[in-house]
């Protein structure tokens, strides 16, 4: 096993990975920013470098300041969470060639997957169900509108090499096509410093539902269920659950198998996760792309399948045997996760500011993982995520019930914060039925 593990990451996944490392006796290495120099994931770590300012090109994002952390304090090896560096294929490949463990997949399958069309392109080789879209980049805005007469409209516009749910655009018609088009592709650029641009059709109403898999030691690929991640504001999620209350017996196996494909096509090891659009009238399930990585939402598989997805990164990339048998892999009980975020809970705008009261819920199936406590500063230099609430129990309507207790006992004054979102969320007889698609947030609003 690995034995000392430097965590390339802040607030909550830093604080989940030092957690596990420690349980199994890894010496926990963490890096932060001047911004986060009093979080406690700072405090939690065995031994933590500053590595710059606030920016996070200059400190999360920035490898050179990142490797040269691992050097000075003789780590073995690089776990990169989420986010930041997770899916950077150069970061990869320089972690390795300096003689690290990267805790993750390896830099050609971070590529084969991080551009979208690439991606699309192997998936249906592989046998795995793509909607209809285009093959290669739209070259122009003329070649967009032609292939988007072909798709049939609406259409959906992305980033080729997006991801996280930016660098999207919803076009009903051709000329909203041509205002999207312009959009996306300077979003692209500005952020991925790429702008290429895919065409897709678009689902006005569909489910989003993702699976777990993991890569093993041995070459095997496995999947550990599926994840119904449909509640989302801008096309980015607030609510994971496990099992997906819209996934049969029969439907998840086809979904199950198709991301062992998906993940066999590109030889994958570790951690990763197949995220796939459901048309809940006819069950047909559409590739939509591979995150190379952990999720946030990873806890609710944890849950479900009784294993510490973390555990499981670093047997992998330390060659050992998972903990599980791969063959007997099977869901019981049911979890959810929520996404506690900075943000005002009608329009969702971020809130930072000092947390002057922080009362994290406790009781039988339920769990918090925070980057912050009571006395910190949520500063507008990163993501707004600040907790997530997991509620775990046999059932799903007993989960449901320990949610509203969990979201009720959350105390959190200063920065604006969504959980009166989801305690009104939890009230809502659509997604209380579970038949509810990623439209139901803006039915809400």
């Amino acid at each position: 096993m690995i034995e000392s593990l430097l965590v390339a990451n802040r607030g909550e996944i830093a604080r989940r990975i030092i957690r596990t490392a420690k349980r199994l006796g890894i010496r926990a290495i963490a890096v932060y920013s001047e911004a986060d120099a009093d979080l406690p994931f700072v405090a939690e770590a065995d031994e933590a470098v500053l590595i710059g300012p606030p920016n996070p090109a200059q400190s999360y994002r920035n490898a050179e300041a990142i490797l040269a952390a691992a050097k000075a304090t003789g780590a073995q090896a690089i776990h990169p969470g989420y986010g930041f560096l997770s899916e950077n294929a150069e970061f990869a490949r320089t972690v390795e060639s300096s003689g690290l463990i990267w805790v993750g997949p390896d830099a050609d399958a971070i590529t084969a997957m991080g551009d979208k069309i690439n991606a699309r392109n192997l998936m249906a080789a592989a046998g795995v169900p793509v909607a209809p879209g285009t093959t290669d980049p739209a070259a122009d805005l003329n070649a967009a509108v032609t292939a988007a007469a072909g798709i049939g409209y609406p259409v959906m516009v992305k980033a080729a090499a997006g991801g996280g749910g930016m660098g999207m655009g919803v076009a009903v018609d051709e000329a909203a096509l041509r205002t999207e088009y312009d959009k996306v592709r300077a979003f692209a650029e500005r952020m991925f410093g790429d702008g290429s641009v895919l065409i897709e059709r678009y689902f006005p109403r569909v489910r989003h539902v993702e699976v777990q898999i993991l890569g093993l030691a041995d070459g095997r690929v496995v999947a550990l269920g599926e994840r119904e991640c449909s509640v989302q504001r801008r096309n980015q999620k607030l609510v994971e659950e496990s099992p997906s209350p819209a996934v049969s017996p029969e439907l998840r196996s086809r979904l199950l198998a198709a991301a062992v494909r998906a993940g066999e096509a590109v030889s994958y090891r570790n951690a990763g996760t197949v995220e796939c659009l459901l048309d809940p009238e006819t069950n047909e399930f559409f590739f939509l792309e591979m995150n190379t990585r952990l999720q946030v939402e990873h806890p609710v598989t944890e849950y479900v399948y009784g294993v510490d997805l973390v555990e499981e990164q670093l047997r992998v990339a330390s060659g050992l045997a998972p903990t599980f048998d791969p063959d007997a892999l099977a869901p019981s009980g049911h979890a959810i996760e929520l996404r506690i975020n900075a943000e005002d809970p009608k329009r969702f705008l971020p809130g930072p500011g000092v947390i002057r009261t922080w009362v994290e819920p406790t009781g039988e199936g339920v769990r918090v993982d925070s980057g912050y406590t009571e006395g910190n500063t949520v500063t507008p230099f990163y993501d707004s995520l600040l907790a997530k609430l997991i509620i775990s129990g046999a059932t799903r309507a007993e989960v449901l019930e320990r949610a509203k207790a969990a979201v009720a006992a959350f105390q959190i004054e200063g920065p604006k914060n969504n959980v009166p979102f989801f305690a009104e969320l939890l009230t809502n007889e659509e997604f209380l039925s579970g038949a509810y698609d990623t439209g139901i947030v803006s039915r809400m609003r």
